[in-house]
């Protein structure tokens, strides 16, 4: 079952900009829907939906500290169909918005040209072990302005 998970796994990884619903990624198991996500949870620890978003995430932040593409750009290469999704899921993730970000690496002089590439996508990776709407809840419950907003 493993070499399954991780044949759905390596699609998604090489294709991350793709859409990849569960029901295409269970063909591509040759597994049920429900017994494919159960199992690629459990053998990964992240639903599916979350792990793309890792991967899409990585690769919007790589794209933004080595290019000088635009945000949009970025966001349509990385798959996202719009930028306000796209902008608002990244400041989620990573606590800041992506121009944010690319103003933050280019003004730190960094030596990863002598850092492998792997370690450098390792500490970059966003870590979405809770979901994105769940951060979402507990930040605007630790925000006394947006409990105010709620009150009748």
């Amino acid at each position: 079952m493993l070499r399954r998970l991780l044949r759905a796994k390596d699609r998604m990884d090489a294709a991350s900009h793709e859409q990849w619903p569960v029901r295409r990624l269970a063909q591509v198991s040759g597994v049920s829907e429900a017994h494919f996500a159960r199992s690629f949870k459990a053998a990964f620890g992240l639903p599916p939906h979350r792990y793309l978003l890792t991967r899409r995430i990585e690769r919007a932040k790589a794209l933004l500290r080595d290019t000088e593409l635009p945000v949009i750009e970025i966001a349509f290469r990385t798959g996202w169909e719009s930028l306000g999704t796209f902008g608002r899921i990244f400041r989620d993730i990573t606590g800041e918005s992506p121009t944010e970000l690319r103003a933050r690496e280019a003004a730190a002089a960094h030596r990863l040209d002598q850092v492998p590439h792997c370690f450098v996508s390792a500490a970059c990776r966003p870590d979405l072990t809770i979901a994105v709407s769940e951060k979402r809840r507990r930040a605007e419950d630790d925000n006394p302005v947006a409990e105010e907003r709620r009150l009748p």
